[in-house]
């Protein structure tokens, strides 16, 4: 039994989605969350660039005591993972593979769509991952960083964003996939929109569902999972932005429905993320 909190890290508020997929699957684990809003996206940076942020946002988690790292974004994972696993003394755990597992095993036609940050499809996890499973499987990727500033926007006009997800996904409903990947932890935010673009004979697959059971399973072999709460203990999670407070806690209350978030802003000083009281 452990009952520290779990971190959770991402560029913005997407890793909020996995995040939700936590709240229900392990309802009694704390949550320390910070999303970098103020340098997001981390898509279209370098590769130094996003493992410098992301060192940065696991600096700031590991000074908070966390017991497991969740790296809930895609464009993080696949710059970072291989190191955060190799030098930090705790669990880490990324969205890419589970996605890919997750996406395999959805499949019926062996035609799988990726929809991600370009980050993420020039690192080609997904791409290369998929096929270390399957050589037969035949994927898609499609960069599609407009979706990324969509989630981002605190309102939204349903029949705008509608046209612009039809617009932005055309290449992939006129591919004859039957899974897409939402390769982005913003994504879910936007899942309406993106299978209405795509069409109901696509399966939809949220890494994030696949993540928390992957972290379920860690806590379960290291034995550290959080003492029975019954799930009444949620105004000890703490969220942390380096972007506008307000703006973040507007967006995080409407996604995971929970209000009076403790919601922190965190300041970027040379190198270092300092909470702001």
């Amino acid at each position: 039994m452990d009952n520290r909190a779990i971190g959770y890290l991402d560029s913005g508020i997407g890793g909020l989605s996995v995040v939700k997929q936590a709240l229900k699957q392990l309802p009694d684990e704390q949550v320390y969350y910070i999303g970098d809003t103020a340098r997001m996206p981390y898509g279209p940076r370098t590769s130094d660039e996003v493992k410098k942020f992301t060192w940065q946002l696991v600096d700031f988690l590991m000074e908070k005591d966390i017991k497991l790292l969740v790296v809930a974004c895609n464009t993080a994972t696949a710059a970072t993972l291989d190191d955060l696993i190799k030098y930090l003394p705790i669990p880490v755990v990324g969205v890419i593979q589970p996605g890919v597992d997750a996406a395999s095993q959805v499949t019926e036609s062996n035609n799988i769509g990726i929809i991600a940050t370009q980050g993420t499809v020039n690192s080609m996890a997904y791409y290369d991952g998929l096929k270390k499973i399957n050589a037969d499987f035949h994927v898609l990727q499609l960069a599609t960083p407009t979706l990324v500033k969509i989630a981002e926007q605190p309102e939204k006009n349903e029949l705008t964003v509608n046209q612009v997800v039809t617009k932005v996904l055309l290449p992939i409903k006129a591919s004859g996939i039957d899974t897409l990947v939402l390769g982005c932890t913003h994504f879910p935010l936007l899942a309406k929109f993106i299978q209405e673009s795509v069409g109901e004979q696509v399966k939809l697959v949220d890494p994030g569902t696949s993540t928390i059971a992957a972290v379920a399973q860690i806590l379960d072999d290291f034995k550290i999972r959080h003492e029975s709460t019954n799930g009444q203990k949620r105004n000890l999670d703490k969220y942390f932005t380096t972007g506008d407070q307000k703006i973040f806690d507007l967006l995080a209350e409407n996604w995971l429905q929970i209000s009076n978030l403790n919601v922190q802003h965190v300041s970027i000083v040379g190198e270092q993320l300092i909470s702001v009281k």
